[in-house]
Parts: C-alpha cells; structure tokens; sequence
C-alpha cells in the first residue's frame, strides 16, 4: 500500500461537504479501442447497453438518457504508430469530443457515465469533469495503474497511460488534451486493486505520493476496510465531486473473462459488489465510467453482465 492508512469511515453518518448523487444520469458510449491493439472492444458500449444497462437504472427510479456514441473512425489500420504512442492522433480527437460532451452533461446538471472503450477514453471524461470541479476525488478500479508515459510505456498503447496524462505528466497532446495542464492532483486519487504495474509507473507513483490500495492490501485487510480508508480519504480533503473510473479488469478473470489485458488474482464478484454498495452509500458520486469491456473475448456476454450489474449496485440497488 503506497500512502498512509485512514481510521475507517462510517458511512452512516452525514457526508461532509454536501454533495449528493443526481437523480439524472446520462449515458455515454465512446466505442474506441485504439488506445491498445486487441481489437473488439468497441463494442463494449453495444454490450453493456445490450445487457440491460438503461433498463436497470431506470428500475432505480433514475431518469437515465441515453446520448449515444460519440463518433469514432472504425477504418484506421490496426498497427498505425506515431513516435511511440499507437494511434495517437485518434485517441486525442476521440477524447476531445468527449470532454466537451462530458462538460456539457455536466452543465445540464445531470451525472454523466461514460461506457467504453478502452481505458484511453478517461482522458476526455477527467478533462471535462475538470471544467466542474476544482477538487476532484478519483477512484480507480483498475489491476493496472495506467500511469505510463511515453518514456517508460513497454508498449506505447495509450490505455496505459491516461492516469499520469491526466496528472500532467507525459506526451504534450495527452496532457494538454482539451485544455491546458493537469486535470487531477494526485493528492485526489485513489487506485483499488492494482495488481500489474510497470517499473516507471511505479517510480511515478512514488514520486507524486498517489494512494494505491494493491490486492495484497485487500486481501490483507478486506475490501471494506479499504473503501472505508479510500472515502475518509476523500472527505479529509473535502472533495467537491468523485469520479469512479471501473475497469472490468479489475476484477479476477474468473467473473470477468471478456478484457483485453487479464490478470489473475484480482477482486471477487462479491468483492466488487461490496466496493460499489458501499460508494453509493455515501450519496458522493458524481461521475463515473466502465470501459474494457471485450464482447470478442467473452462468454456469452458475461464481462457487461457484470459491468450492469456493478452499475446498479453503484447507483443503490440492493437486495432487500
């Protein structure tokens, strides 16, 4: 665990700061998957809407909208490199698309969720969440950190890189994608269940002091433990908004087969539901997005399945 253990959280007291979840939420597909070479995950929006996405939230008296996709060009080769960064010039454009959209959800008043796509896609959703709040708390859910740069990427696919474009650090056009500089402080992040980092993302973490709960932490401790730590976090810093940011891959392979870079040994289905029922407990979310979904490597469409049902559990449903 890189950072300094919290005392635990009630989570049936009042939140700090009084942010509240909106009742208005507003989908968002972003059907990329140039920020790495295994093709087929953008169709991951198609999936998670496929596996009952809006109707589920919608069962929890949300008024969902739907927005649809932002444009991506399916056509470009599959092996299109500029310097070390793979297809740089289609992340950048994608993402600036979607951090407009994002900020124009946001500007509605409504809580936007981004369904990806790979990883890539949380440089424009960070970017336009960075036009609303000056202290945003970001939870990564993730095996990997993604936070390579183009000096230390073993293999210049940009889904492992947005976390350190996002905190200023790395090619110019990640970093200063939409607008100028950092989007986070990395005194606002959080990452739950990393399992596979690389030696410059780990120099890095070091160096900024980002807070990484590793799944030897977790089973160490417990997910409850964890998340309890992970929102004292937050509230010591009066946080004005929380962004999840769910990578399937967080998740063992085992519940979640369909992601392009599985690792074994990550969080349990259970696990994960608790992580999400505790989040929507403390009524602080204000964004989030699910991406790596892969329908292409999945069974049956099990990964979205999952990916819905963490969803709604994120968003309060509970059993009884």
């Amino acid at each position: 665990m890189v950072g300094s253990v919290g005392k635990g959280y009630n989570t049936e007291r009042e939140c700090k700061g009084g942010i509240e979840m909106r009742k208005e939420l507003s989908l968002l597909g972003v059907p990329l998957d140039y920020g790495q070479t295994r093709r087929g995950v953008d169709m991951g929006p198609s999936a998670i809407r496929y596996a009952g996405a809006v109707e589920r939230l919608r069962s929890l008296r949300y008024d969902v909208q739907d927005e649809g996709n932002i444009e991506v060009n399916a056509a470009i080769e599959a092996c299109t490199l500029n310097g070390k960064l793979r297809h740089l010039d289609e992340v950048v454009e994608v993402n600036e698309r979607l951090a407009h959209k994002v900020s124009e959800i946001c500007t509605k008043g409504r809580t936007p969720i981004v369904l990806g796509g790979d990883h890539s896609v949380a440089l424009g959703t960070l970017a336009g969440l960075s036009d609303h709040y000056e202290r945003l708390g970001v939870i990564w859910f993730d095996a990997h950190a993604d936070m390579n740069t183009e000096e230390t990427t073993p293999s210049g696919n940009i889904h492992g890189m947005p976390l350190a474009a996002s905190l200023g650090y790395g090619h110019e056009r990640l970093v200063h994608l939409y607008k100028e500089g950092a989007k986070l402080d990395p005194d606002y992040v959080v990452i739950i269940g990393a399992r596979s980092i690389d030696p410059g993302e780990r120099a890095l973490i070091r160096q900024l002091g980002v807070l990484v709960y590793t799944m030897h932490d977790i089973d160490k401790y417990g997910i409850a433990k964890v998340i309890d730590w992970t929102i004292e976090h937050f509230q010591e810093r009066s946080v004005d908004g929380l962004h999840l940011s769910l990578d399937l891959d967080g998740l063992d392979p085992v519940d979640s087969p369909g992601v392009g870079t599985p690792v074994p040994g990550g969080l349990s289905y259970r696990e994960s539901h608790l992580a999400m029922e505790m989040l929507a407990e403390t009524n602080l979310l204000t964004s989030a997005e699910i991406v790596e979904v892969n329908p292409i490597l999945d069974d049956q469409n099990k990964t979205a399945d999952v990916a819905v049902s963490l969803m709604a559990s994120l968003f309060g449903e509970r059993l009884l």
